[in-house]
């Protein structure tokens, strides 16, 4: 059974959900190995993760430099798997970074590249979906080895339990890999609240919320819930919450156990970030919201007056 490659990049140390969906793809197409490049000491931490959701095989490339680059040490390191093994194709997450992985991996092999995939069969077919949800479309890579970006909810994934084989990848970056040197980091404060893509539960608010003040509301009922916070694309471009936040074609891509939208009329926009959300709440005082045809419950209702009482009630039920 042929290889199939999959880049980890882990984030705070741990395998992200994005890499889990790609390893459950990968499984469907052949023999899941996944890729971790970085710092010394980074694929022993995550080796047994990776092993529990089916990856055979755990390519190493580690080295101290390799974390004064940002992409160019993963795409050498891919550049030399895939010419040394003929995988059957290689999944990288639809991240911003990963996008760039794949495009520059694509000009060094000469092959071809689809982005933001949400599912891959055995003959290398994709299915994408565009334009905010409304289309599917069937495409293939003309040139080369399936190469995808795996765009983040498109699977659930699910443990296929294995004790992966740990093969070290020695690469050497050349000259063109060193052109841009990372400086200095600094790390973003996080708080408490799960990252938003990694999330179950997720609390969104949108223009109805009114203003960045209001938005502590939504961030009470998220609190109680143990959720991250989203927010809309009208509601970011107002200036009530990070864009960092947005939930969206053009933000973030989520699908957790439940999504409560709160004052989101539930523009097509906003709709192709969160529908595929497993149970959908939505608060609105307008009736004919669009968000309604999605939602599996909705309430009618001023949500100034709505979520206070179903916070009140919550913490009746955690007393």
């Amino acid at each position: 059974m042929a290889e199939v490659l999959v880049l980890v990049k882990p984030s705070q140390g741990k395998v992200t959900k994005s890499t889990l969906e790609a390893l459950t793809i990968a499984r469907g197409l052949g023999e899941p190995a996944a890729v971790v490049v970085g710092e010394p000491g980074l694929a022993s931490s995550i080796t047994d993760k990776l092993g529990e959701y089916g990856a055979a095989k755990v390519y190493v490339a580690e080295s101290d430099e390799f974390g004064d680059y940002l992409v160019t040490p993963q795409v050498a390191v891919l550049e030399k798997l895939v010419r040394d093994g003929e995988p059957a194709a290689v999944l990288i997450p639809s991240t911003q970074e990963g996008k760039e992985v794949a495009g520059r991996l694509a000009v060094r092999l000469g092959n071809g590249v689809l982005t933001d995939v949400v599912s891959l069969d055995t003959d290398g077919i994709a299915t994408q979906v565009v334009f905010a949800g409304s289309t599917i479309v069937k495409s293939k890579v003309s040139r080369g080895i399936p190469l995808v970006t795996i765009r983040p909810s498109s699977v659930t994934p699910t443990p296929a339990p294995t004790t992966p084989s740990v093969e070290p990848v020695a690469v050497a970056l050349g000259e063109a890999d060193r052109l841009a040197r990372v400086k200095e980091r600094v790390t973003e404060a996080k708080g408490a609240r799960p990252e938003l893509t990694e999330a179950s539960i997720v609390v969104s608010g949108g223009r109805g919320v009114g203003s960045a003040d209001n938005f502590k509301l939504v961030e009470e009922l998220a609190d109680l819930l143990g959720a991250a916070v989203g927010a809309s694309r009208a509601a970011t471009d107002s200036g009530f919450y990070p864009h960092q936040f947005q939930v969206g074609q053009t933000g973030k891509t989520v699908s957790p156990q439940l999504y409560v939208a709160l004052g989101i009329s539930g523009a097509i926009q906003h709709r192709a970030g969160m529908q595929t959300s497993k149970t959908i709440v939505a608060v609105n005082k307008d009736n004919e919201a669009p968000i309604f045809e999605l939602a599996d419950f909705g309430v009618v209702g001023d949500l100034f007056k709505v979520v206070p009482q179903a916070a009140e009630e919550i913490r009746k039920h955690k007393a």
